[in-house]
């Protein structure tokens, strides 16, 4: 074996974090927060609420999976001159501090209470990031989705799903890959539970805060009720909403000829469109229908003795222009909408939430959404300059193109400067901006 010399020498693995580190700095995100959280002690030497979500911030963009992971690394980021960054228990203190109130809803049907935990204050920062960020134009038009997910979470007051599982079920609003808002509920909480009162608070904040207008809205069959669908339409220009319940149309279904065959995602199917006044007397709303054959396990279409045997999926919407096959490829877009999820889930911490209670985890998730929101600006500088890297990147790819690159700080005369050590040419031109 090769002999080993260990340098015991300032060096990080993670010199691309101080790009980041300047960026946040440079673009005021520090101010931003101090004004819309407040000032964090009475003496004003107490680490503040910029320290406590920028160490979040910098740790899960290095790697971490949990909380605790900051103890490992805020060592890394505290070797950049003129910084000291806060122990993994100073930040918990600090995001607990952020909690607000549950709101709690009695159920008119069982008598059963179930909490809700909005944050109005995170979701405000939340908006105001995002302007700053310019991740959404003020005065735009926009698509937002809607929808719920399950966390899995064996907390203290978490409580058990018909998802199988402990955990919570919070709702969330998006912008393409940008959360807008978002909302934390009991694991045990029906969807459509005061969905509406949800979607009035996120909406009303997004058409308040940003200025936009929402042009489409997008949700599944969770939002499919008539309290819901008045709620959206009053924001909204257009919604596309996934119907359920509709097994009692099955023969209207069945007797109709004006099908149109199309072909869809490399799939043949029919569409067709219906009349729907079953919520608003007076009211008609338009259910784009589509069918598909039934297959077996080998692949062959199913028959009865009435003929083929179809599945079939509906959309609501109140766009009577588009065409059927035009709702049906938008609303299946959603899917695009749901990955967001899955990078929370295993890139920015909500498969390890790190407190007990409902309230604090609300905290951490909002906070971590606007991790995610300002990843996508720091992955949009960059993707131009990184070959390797897109818009589209996960973290991963981000870690090993950019953020791991071994780095050492020195002094030399009055100025300090960042050494890299590294063949790669692109990391001259980033950290020059």
């Amino acid at each position: 074996m090769a002999k080993v010399a260990i340098k015991s020498e300032n060096i990080t693995p993670y010199g691309g974090i101080f790009h980041v580190m300047d960026t946040f700095s440079k673009l005021g995100l520090g101010k931003l927060i101090e004004s819309t959280l407040g000032q964090r002690g009475n003496t004003g030497k107490a680490f503040q609420y910029s320290d406590i979500l920028s160490s979040v911030f910098y740790s899960y963009l290095c790697g971490a999976d949990c909380l605790e992971d900051i103890n490992t690394l805020a060592p890394q980021f505290s070797m950049a001159p003129c910084t000291v960054h806060p122990s993994s228990d100073t930040v918990g203190r600090g995001l607990k501090e952020l909690r607000t109130d549950n709101e709690i809803y009695t159920s008119e049907i069982s008598g059963k209470e179930y909490k809700f935990n909005t944050s109005e204050k995170l979701n405000q920062l939340l908006l105001r990031m995002i302007n700053h960020l310019g991740l959404i134009k003020e005065g735009s038009a926009v698509d937002l989705d809607f929808d719920h997910q399950f966390i899995p979470a064996h907390k203290y007051d978490a409580k058990y799903s018909y998802k199988g599982d402990y955990g919570y079920f919070p709702g969330w609003a998006t912008v393409g890959g940008v959360f807008v808002g978002g909302e934390n509920r009991d694991g045990n909480t029906n969807v459509k539970f005061h969905q509406a009162d949800t979607l009035d608070r996120i909406m009303t904040r997004l058409k308040d805060t940003l200025k936009v207008t929402i042009n489409r809205f997008r949700a599944d069959c969770g939002s499919f009720s008539k309290e819901i669908i008045q709620t959206v339409e009053k924001h909204c220009d257009l919604f596309y909403i996934r119907a359920n319940n509709c097994a009692d149309r099955y023969e209207e279904f069945h007797h109709h000829t004006d099908w149109n065959s199309v072909e869809i995602g490399y799939e043949k199917c029919d569409l067709a469109s219906f009349d729907f006044k079953d919520f608003i007397e007076g009211k008609t709303y338009r259910l784009v229908a589509q069918r598909t054959p039934k297959r077996d396990s080998d692949g062959k279409i199913e028959k009865d003795m009435f003929g083929i045997v179809y599945v079939y999926r509906c959309i609501i919407t109140n766009d009577w222009k588009s065409s059927e096959k035009a709702i049906v490829i938008f609303y299946n877009k959603r899917g695009e909408s749901e990955k967001n999820f899955d990078v929370q889930n295993n890139d920015f911490g909500w498969a390890h939430l790190p407190f007990s209670f409902l309230e604090e985890n609300t905290v951490f998730m909002l906070v971590t959404a606007m991790l995610k929101n300002f990843y996508l600006y720091l992955i949009g500088t960059l993707a131009d300059k990184i070959k390797a890297l897109n818009k589209a990147s996960r973290r991963k790819n981000f870690l090993l193109h950019f953020i791991c690159v071994p780095a050492k700080w020195i002094k030399t005369g009055r100025s300090h400067v960042l050494n890299l050590y590294t063949t790669k040419d692109y990391y001259s031109d980033i950290f020059r901006e």
